[in-house]
């Protein structure tokens, strides 16, 4: 099964750990298994300051980064899930939480930022709910 990407001009990616920028509108067609992430779906260690978006985080550098990132984030995502899932009352996101750790067990890491994507959606949209705090 093949993949088609159009990238415009600059815009960047990731393939198997390596980033790799268009310079110009550049067509890709992938024919084999690889892990690779759009530029919009790279998250910087800066970005990731709630729960969900460090569970992307970290799920994120599993995916791109082989085996070994792999077994490096294991307990890392793991406790991320655990630390969720007890957090939440609500059952879409735990829902989700679910569908992340199931992907996760099954080596799906793209499906499983999917997921990770749609719970960052849910806390940001929970989040915004709670009244402000003055400093």
């Amino acid at each position: 099964m093949t993949l088609r990407i159009s990238l415009k001009d600059g815009e960047k990616m990731i393939v198997n750990g390596a980033v790799m920028r268009a310079v110009g509108r550049t067509d890709l067609v992938v024919e084999n298994q690889v892990a690779l992430l759009r530029g919009r779906e790279v998250m910087s260690p800066e970005e990731a300051v709630t729960p969900a978006r460090r569970l992307y985080f970290a799920c994120m550098l599993a995916y791109i980064g082989g085996e070994e990132a792999r077994a490096a984030q294991q307990n890392n995502i793991v406790s991320l899930l655990g630390d969720l899932i007890a957090a939440l009352v609500a059952d879409e996101p735990r829902a989700l939480c679910t569908a992340i750790a199931s992907r996760l067990a099954t080596g799906d890491y793209y499906r499983a930022l999917t997921e990770c994507r749609a719970l960052i959606t849910y806390e940001a949209e929970a989040l915004s709910r709670l009244p402000s705090q003055a400093a």
